[in-house]
């Protein structure tokens, strides 16, 4: 099978790359200048924006070890799509940097006069703290970098390689010990990033919650990705009906999976009913907030559970495409819906700034996304397991 892109693919996706890099700049360049009167409220808004775009990109990197841990047609065929978007890395280890300057401006703890009179900030000032919270950033940045550097070097040697086993197992190995460092490095994060927003509460299913975000919203993005490339060749002779049900199903089992985790957090700190546990649900309830975790319940696990709980419905390019572009969405809902409110003390409130930042770095990010997915093959052709997938998904 010929793995050459369609030439009108090319020439599409650079002036999308294009127009997505312009509406970034000058979102940002008007964010910006917002953001020097009012800094609180940029640097708010910039760590929303940062956490649903670097979740993306982290969370496509555990899909794609996952696969090739795993196997399966239903990975090759958004393999290109995920390496992609894991090729992003480096940009939002950039991204970060706003955060690094306005830790200030988001965490409690770094006012020494806050610690100072706050016996909890004080017993965990060993580990909150602005030099070990800014190590354990770059620390976890390297490790995923690395790990994506690692994945995408040798997916690009399978593509020329004779021995294409041996690379294969290469990237089994590597994913297998990578997605337990993804699982320590996305714990340590969620608690920093985003938990210590709120530095008097904790939750053990905080970083599992994460993980099962990113790898749902990754998953969607990439299958909304190769629904669409389905259109244009070498895609098109390969995507099926059966790798569509595939990726229905998996983000039906994603979808499941986040669904039950978060369940469980509200479960165990329900039947414990402790003030300083319950704390951060009410202000998620209150004040309009609890409209919106609403619509995150029905919109995220509801309406996706029953779009693709049906075999045909997985089949249907519009009703796959629906679903997915509907957990993306969602994805940014919840993860509002988790920041926000720490900010805004009970009170529903949503500033300007909450969307045209994320659609700043979102227009930055998928614009790079799209350059990287028009640099390479959109088919694995030289995969162990491709004529397997490639007849699979025409069965």
């Amino acid at each position: 099978m010929d793995a050459t892109n369609d030439s009108r693919l090319a020439g599409e996706t650079v002036r999308l790359s294009r127009a997505a890099f312009v509406v970034g700049l000058v979102a940002l360049g008007g964010a910006v200048a917002y953001g020097t009167a009012h800094p609180d409220q940029f640097f708010h808004s910039y760590l929303l924006a940062f956490m649903f775009w670097n979740g993306l990109t982290v969370g496509s990197l555990a899909v794609l070890m996952l696969q090739y841990l795993t196997g399966g047609a239903w990975g090759i065929s958004i393999r290109r799509e995920l390496e992609a978007a894991t090729r992003t890395l480096p940009l939002t280890a950039v991204a970060f940097l706003p955060i690094a300057f306005g830790m200030h401006s988001l965490y409690e703890w770094t006012h020494a006069d806050a610690v100072a009179h706050d016996e909890v900030l004080l017993k965990k000032a060993g580990y909150l703290n602005a030099p070990f919270f800014l190590f354990r950033a770059a620390l976890a940045f390297a490790i995923w970098i690395a790990i994506a550097w690692a994945l995408n070097r040798w997916s690009r040697e399978q593509d020329s390689s004779a021995d294409h086993r041996a690379v294969d197992r290469k990237l089994q190995l590597l994913s297998g010990g990578g997605l337990v460092a993804y699982a320590l490095t996305t714990t340590w994060t969620a608690v920093d990033w985003v938990m210590s927003l709120e530095p008097h509460w904790f939750s053990t299913m905080y970083g599992v919650i994460y993980m099962a975000g990113q790898g749902l919203g990754a998953l969607a993005l990439a299958t909304l990705a190769v629904v669409r490339l389905s259109k244009t060749r070498p895609v098109s002779e390969f995507l099926g009906g059966r790798h569509m049900h595939d990726l229905g199903k998996m983000m039906f089992a994603f979808t499941m999976f986040w669904a039950y985790v978060t369940f469980s957090q509200y479960l165990i700190v329900w039947s414990g009913n402790l003030p300083e546990e319950i704390s951060w649900y009410l202000a998620r309830f209150r004040g309009g907030w609890g409209w919106v975790g609403l619509a995150v319940l029905m919109l995220q696990f509801v309406l996706p559970f029953l779009l693709l709980l049906s075999r045909r419905a997985n089949r249907d390019p519009r009703t796959l495409t629906l679903a997915a572009a509907l957990v993306v969405l969602m994805r940014f809902i919840d993860l509002s819906w988790m920041i926000l409110p720490a900010f805004s003390q009970g009170h529903f409130r949503i500033h300007p700034t909450d969307l045209t930042v994320p659609l700043a770095l979102g227009g930055i990010w998928a614009g790079l996304y799209l350059r990287n997915l028009a640099g390479r093959p959109l088919l694995p052709v030289h995969d162990p397991g491709f004529e397997e997938a490639l007849a699979h998904g025409r069965d």
